[in-house]
């Protein structure tokens, strides 16, 4: 059974940085893409950031790039998320995904999330 926990979430002023994790078991995660989406109240979710497999590719929304960086630690399971210069409209529950890295479909395996709240 796969199981993604996000961890690292928390209230934050503009212009602070936080770091989120997303753990990962029941996969080989070494084979994965994975992805950090985020959900805003009263929004869709949206795409935030992604990491092939190796860590040798990434993708970032035009909305974090410069700010947010993914990473990723195949010995540890884990992906990673550096949030730096947040801004209140950052806030929102961020989301850890994943898909099989031969895969082209969408992310098929989600967290529960963390709140990330930005005061201004």
């Amino acid at each position: 059974q796969v199981q993604l926990v996000e961890s690292g979430g928390g209230l934050v002023q503009t212009g602070g940085s936080l770091r989120l994790s997303c753990a990962a078991s029941g996969l080989t995660f070494s084979s994965y893409t994975m992805g950090w989406f985020r959900q805003a109240p009263g929004k869709e979710r949206e795409f935030v950031a992604h990491i092939s497999w190796s860590g040798g590719s990434t993708n970032y929304a035009d909305s974090v790039k410069g700010r947010f960086t993914i990473s990723r630690n195949n010995a540890k399971n884990t992906v990673y998320l550096q949030m730096s210069s947040l801004k209140p409209e950052d806030t929102a529950v961020y989301y850890c995904a994943a898909r099989p890295a031969v895969s082209i479909d969408s992310f098929g395996y989600w967290g529960q999330g963390t709140q990330v709240t930005v005061s201004s």
